[in-house]
């Protein structure tokens, strides 16, 4: 077995995800099809294959003690000249996401991740393209309104290609379920 590169998420949900991901793609930011709209609690991490099922056991419990909250972005942020990122904002559920991506990332667990930056929710909107493409994102965005009810969050993996997949979804409030059980097939189509 080698390693893997996963990542957990908060699913943007539609209509807003597709939307937003069209939107990214429009403003030229070539990886946009390859990574569902999301909020991050755990960014790309290397993961020894073998620990899957201790981190899907980690995230099972951590998703088990958890309880739904409203998620609410609201307008434009960036964190040029930083990181060549535009994002829409988290206004509401910012504080829940962040205990949340604490517990995921805790040092004791199987996934533990020092942060580069401070934590920060947010849903990137443009990465790493040209900056006049960053300013048009900001503008155009900058009105950008959505809500839901976020009831869980999921386990992705990144292809060799790229592109993230989802691996098991891990709603709030459910019992701790054995690893293997609600995963998505590996190598499956991606989650769009």
């Amino acid at each position: 077995m080698g390693t893997v590169t996963i990542g957990v998420s908060i699913a943007v949900p539609e209509p807003h995800g597709s939307e937003l991901q069209q939107l990214r793609a429009g403003f030229g930011d070539a990886s946009a099809h390859g990574i569902p709209t999301h909020v991050t609690l755990l960014p790309p991490t290397e993961v020894d294959e073998s620990a899957l099922p201790a981190v899907e056991a980690h995230l099972a419990e951590v998703a088990a003690a958890g309880r739904a909250f409203p998620m609410r972005l609201s307008g434009t942020g960036t964190f040029r000249p930083v990181s060549p990122v535009v994002f829409v904002r988290v206004v509401a559920g910012a504080e829940a996401c962040t205990l949340l991506q604490e517990q995921v990332r805790d040092p004791a667990g199987p996934a533990p991740r020092e942060l580069q930056f401070p934590y920060h929710p947010h849903v990137t909107v443009a990465h790493g393209i040209d900056e006049a493409a960053m300013d048009r994102a900001f503008e155009e965005l900058s009105g950008y309104e959505a809500e839901w009810p976020c009831t869980g969050f999921a386990l992705y993996e990144q292809g060799a290609d790229g592109v993230w997949r989802k691996l098991r979804d891990f709603p709030f409030g459910g019992s701790v379920v054995p690893p293997q059980a609600g995963r998505v097939e590996r190598g499956s189509v991606p989650t769009r």
